[in-house]
């Protein structure tokens, strides 16, 4: 062994230890902490010509300030590093470990590095990962220099030395949260995130973990011979995403913005940045008689490397078997132990009950008239195959209940059915969260029920996770009552779970901005929404409104114009004409809009009365709407057309009706 020589201010600030299979990424590693001002040591470079190899790597570890170690199945296997990692050790350089697969730990490396900063490459990409690794060998250097640390020891035993100790280890782990660096326990199997408790309807944190172990589940190709399965593939990566949602530790981008992308040719980065999602999940399906392969494979954004593929062939009927599978596969690909089983799915019995139920899916997803009523067929269809199929009673009561909304068929028509086909499905499936969700809708749009609504949805995030749909409906309450604090922030978690939904940002615009007086801002989501879905219905309305309201008649009457009969034309017309002056245009306006929309949107009929300050009409309308139990009467509460009703006294008994604070 070599005779150490005094420590001197170093040459170097950092070992580089590696196998020499990893020698590409390690390359990668020392150009970046080079480029930052770190000098590295790295062999074979820095051996000096013509002395011992193990000499030079000797007075490197001893003089450096700390180790970076590359964590990998090569290393661990690397003798050579087993005893760099062991003399850094012993001479008590910090080792920071940079781990770039999913390699299981020996006894050995897990006794050194016990007490060591270690940053997950797969969790958070390599150039998060690499950041991370600049602050931490920084931090390493500073604390080699700290005169706390390096402070001359005490006799045991003494009060300083317990305050010396304590004080190092606050010292070290304030670093460690500062940069989002983990400890590895020994008493762990290096492969489990700790997760901290949360309580029950409230917001799981946002960490630098669950955003690392993002994923968004693409739509699956149908390579079928005939490419006549489009709905086949579609609802296998719609069920992996639901099971991946009920896995803790993963936070799964909703499907609506996941399914912007399909059939697109977007780059990886690109579609990681628009959805904020770490991996993505992409597959094929290829499907013959009542045979299926699944493929699937997992891509992180950041690199755009592959950390897990594989296929599967199965019979239709145990499907279920292999997206219960894919969902464990990935958990364990992103280092989540899966410590319950998955949630539990409906066994299928026969693929024609399949075949009704993803068709139905499909459909149901287009929200269209005609989809939607193709859905309703296709869901009862499943349910008289298969009366316990508890899937297609949660898909045939969210048919019904979009029917209601969308004022399709007379509401206590619409939310009767979707009622009474939500309590067969919590009769089918008690422990899942989606009757819940579907009850807190019907709750709020039809029965104006507040606190039922609370509680439906307190139940629904007990039984699962925090998805979109559920928390979006938690916002929109909370903006029925008029809090609007609670509502915004609500709506900001909905559009983080699902963030290209339209939907969601019309609902920040026009529920929660606009009614709140927060005329630009809600300018500005409604805008967005528009250029996420063009298309949007009412969304046109709703931006016209917002700028009516900001006396921008013109570009306000443009908007009206361009939306649909249905969706607001008529109405919002005839209130800018009436802003504007044009009081004749306003009434013709009006009077087309009674003709086409009065029957099934009479509280739209009552908001342009008001706005044109008529109140008896408008006292009349608001009426006519609360005998059809017409499905927009619930964001009344702050409408800024209704504040000329504000101080009439029918106005306050109105509110009282509606179980509505003043």
């Amino acid at each position: 062994m070599t005779e150490e020589s005094p420590r001197q201010t170093p040459a170097h600030d950092v070992f580089v230890s590696y196998a020499s299979q990893d020698m590409a990424i390690t390359n990668a590693i020392v150009a970046t902490l080079e480029k930052n001002g770190m000098k590295c040591w790295i062999a074979p470079r820095d051996v000096t010509p013509g002395t011992l190899y193990a000499d030079g790597i000797i007075r490197a570890i001893n003089e450096v300030k700390c180790l970076v170690l590359v964590l990998s199945v090569n290393s661990i296997a690397s003798k050579h590093v087993g005893k760099e990692i062991e003399r850094a050790s012993s001479k008590g350089r910090p080792i920071i470990a940079l781990k770039v697969d999913a390699a299981a730990l020996s006894p050995e490396f897990e006794y050194f590095l016990s007490n060591s900063q270690w940053i997950d490459v797969l969790a958070l990409g390599m150039p998060a990962a690499l950041e991370k690794l600049k602050s931490a060998v920084g931090s390493a250097a500073m604390s080699a220099a700290n005169p706390i640390v390096q402070a001359k020891p005490v006799p045991s035993g003494g009060g300083n030395a317990k305050l010396i100790a304590v004080s190092a280890v606050v010292l070290a782990l304030g670093v460690a949260v500062t940069l989002g660096i983990h400890f590895w326990s020994s008493s762990q199997s290096g492969t489990q995130t700790p997760t901290a408790a949360v309580t029950i309807g409230a917001k799981a944190p946002s960490t630098a973990s669950t955003l690392a172990k993002s994923i968004a589940v693409l739509p699956f190709s149908d390579l079928s011979e005939k490419h006549d399965q489009e709905y086949f593939a579609d609802g296998m990566a719609e069920e992996i995403l639901e099971l991946l949602a009920t896995i803790p530790g993963i936070k799964v981008i909703g499907r609506t913005s996941s399914f912007q992308f399909k059939g697109k040719n977007e780059d990886l980065r690109t579609i990681g940045a628009q959805l904020g999602a770490a991996y993505l999940l992409e597959g094929s399906v290829q499907k013959t008689g009542d045979r299926v392969r699944i493929t699937a494979q997992l891509i992180g954004t950041q690199d755009g490397m592959h950390r897990w593929s594989n296929s599967f062939d199965s019979d239709v009927v145990d499907v279920v078997k292999v997206q219960d599978t894919i969902a464990a596969e990935i958990a364990r690909a992103l280092q989540i132990a899966i410590e319950v089983d998955i949630a539990p799915q409906a066994s299928i019995k026969s693929p024609q009950v399949l075949e009704a139920y993803l068709r139905g899916r499909q459909s149901l997803d287009r929200q269209t008239r005609q989809s939607v009523e193709a859905a309703v067929a296709n869901f009862q269809r499943a349910l008289a195959l298969d009366p316990m199929f508890a899937p297609a009673a949660v898909g045939l009561a969210n048919a019904y209940l979009l029917i209601g909304v969308e004022g399709w068929e007379p509401t206590h028509i619409a939310f009767e059915r979707a009622r009474e086909v939500a309590l067969l499905a919590q009769r089918l499936a008690p422990k899942s969260p989606a009757a819940h969700v579907i009850l807190a809708g019907i709750n709020i749009f039809y029965d104006w029920d507040w606190v039922g609504a609370d509680r439906e949805l307190q139940q629904a995030f007990a039984l699962g996770p925090r998805e979109s749909k559920g928390v979006a409906d938690a916002s929109r309450l909370a903006a029925a009552r008029g809090r609007w604090e609670e509502a915004q922030q609500l709506a900001i978690e909905a559009i983080e779970l699902d963030p290209l939904d339209p939907e969601a940002h019309l609902a920040v615009g026009q529920e929660i901005y606009l009614r709140s007086g927060r005329l630009a801002e809600a300018e500005q989501s409604l805008r967005h929404a528009l250029q996420v879905s063009p298309e949007l219905g009412t969304g046109h309305c709703w931006l016209g409104e917002a700028l009516m309201l900001q006396r921008r008649y013109d570009e306000a009457l443009a908007e009206f114009r361009k939306e649909t009969l249905d969706d607001g034309q008529l109405e919002g017309s005839a209130m800018v004409h009436f802003a504007a002056g044009r009081k004749s245009e306003s009434d013709a306006r009006l009077s087309a809009a009674i003709r086409h929309n009065g029957a099934l949107w009479a509280s739209e009929i009552a908001r342009v009365y008001a706005f044109r300050g008529e109140k008896d009409r408008a006292f009349e309308w608001l009426d006519r709407a609360y005998e059809a139990r017409d499905e927009d009467l619930y964001f009344i509460k702050g409408d800024p057309l209704l504040k000329n009703l504000e101080s009439d006294p029918r106005y306050k008994a109105f509110m009282k009706k509606m179980n509505l604070p003043e």
